[in-house]
């Protein structure tokens, strides 16, 4: 079956982004897209596609919820044990991809993965809803299993352990710290003339500011 792609065009006409307007530190322009993805009620805003590289040099994306932005790091969670824990594990470098189609926008990042403190990662998941904290830990999440059944079996059996009590974090799962040292800001714009434009952390801890052709 043969799909036409070669006519599927969009013309990007909603916003622009001056250099003018850019603040030094990039956390400070991600905040406000960010932000402005909530307010116009982007489809799941805070969803980003992570790329990691396993020990043989393959790299590897999916996508989770970014779940905090604290101290100029993006915070998300995930089950240690999982393809992407293991390939963090090895190699801690990472890329975060926002991709906001209803504003033509998108963000690209690139930094350092490091695990949060425990503590941290327990305060988040004590926030989680019930439900979500039993599935973290009965999914023995990027390994085969037989079947549905299977995990919806060990679901049951796991809230039934837990009726009455605090449901405690599962020592696989817990939080990500990526600190950026390169941020890329991407505006469509008519003609595919998009703006692009380009942090990249130096030396001294202070960001340098480049225009990118489209």
């Amino acid at each position: 079956m043969e799909i036409n792609l070669a006519g599927i065009r969009q013309e990007y006409t909603k916003s622009g982004l001056r250099e003018c307007e850019l603040p030094n530190d990039p956390l400070l322009l991600f905040s406000r897209w960010l932000q402005e993805a909530i307010d116009a009620e982007v489809n799941e805003p805070t969803a980003v596609i992570v790329g990691s590289v396993s020990a043989e040099g393959k790299p590897s994306t999916r996508t989770v919820l970014l779940k905090g932005l604290h101290d100029g790091k993006f915070i998300f969670y995930t089950n240690y044990e999982s393809r992407k824990g293991k390939q963090l594990a090895h190699n801690p470098f990472i890329s975060l991809s926002f991709v906001w189609h209803e504003l033509e926008r998108q963000v690209h990042i690139e930094g350092i993965a490091t695990k949060v403190p425990q503590e941290e990662s327990d305060k988040y998941f004590r926030k989680r809803p019930y439900k979500s904290r039993i599935g973290a830990r009965i999914s023995p999440q990027s390994q085969p299993i037989k079947s549905r059944m299977q995990l919806i079996r060990a679901f049951v059996k796991e809230a039934a352990r837990w009726i009455g009590k605090e449901v405690e974090r599962p020592e696989n799962w817990g939080g990500y710290a990526v600190t950026p040292t390169r941020i890329e800001f991407w505006q469509g714009r008519p003609n595919r003339l998009h703006d692009r434009f380009l942090y990249t952390l130096n030396s001294d801890g202070k960001w340098e500011i480049s225009r990118r052709a489209p």
